[in-house]
């Protein structure tokens, strides 16, 4: 391959000593969270504390992630801008609905409609305002048709 073609600005992490956080974001990546995400990862811990046994890994592992999540409250008045935290819903241009819910990398295995803030679909959201046209990762436009904040 033609040196033209490579990268040279790009240092993984792995190959330059940095380490990457338990989550695997890069390193100096602050990992951000919702407070249910938080807590579902607390009771997780908990449950597994009792159940003992064979889940020392399991147990460190959520350990040191959770030392390593900051916790991002729902703004105290929802507006029209997205926020992290937020479920939105978009409309198709066929009339269809769709959801996404932008959320921390360590919360994204509980729920069906989620989605990383730091994932391409989760920035172009997260730079979204209520009623505003989008163009998501299918290329089809889209309109922004309700930001909420749930609480659970």
């Amino acid at each position: 391959m033609s040196k033209a073609f490579t990268k040279e600005d790009v240092d993984l992490p792995e190959r330059s000593g940095r380490v990457r956080s338990p989550s695997g974001l890069p390193p100096g990546a602050v990992n951000y969270i919702t407070a249910v995400g938080a807590e579902r990862l607390r009771q997780e811990l908990a449950q597994l504390k009792q159940a003992g046994g064979e889940n020392a890994a399991a147990i460190a592992h959520l350990e040191e992630t959770l030392t390593s999540v900051t916790v991002v409250p729902p703004p105290a008045e929802p507006g029209e801008e997205v926020a992290f935290g937020a479920l939105i819903t978009v409309k198709e241009s066929s009339g269809q609905l769709r959801t996404h819910r932008i959320v921390g990398v360590d919360e994204l295995r509980f729920y069906d409609d989620a989605v990383g803030w730091v994932s391409p679909l989760g920035r172009k959201l997260l730079a979204a305002k209520l009623g505003q046209r989008l163009v998501l990762a299918d290329k089809e436009p889209v309109t922004v048709v309700s930001i909420e904040y749930p609480t659970g």
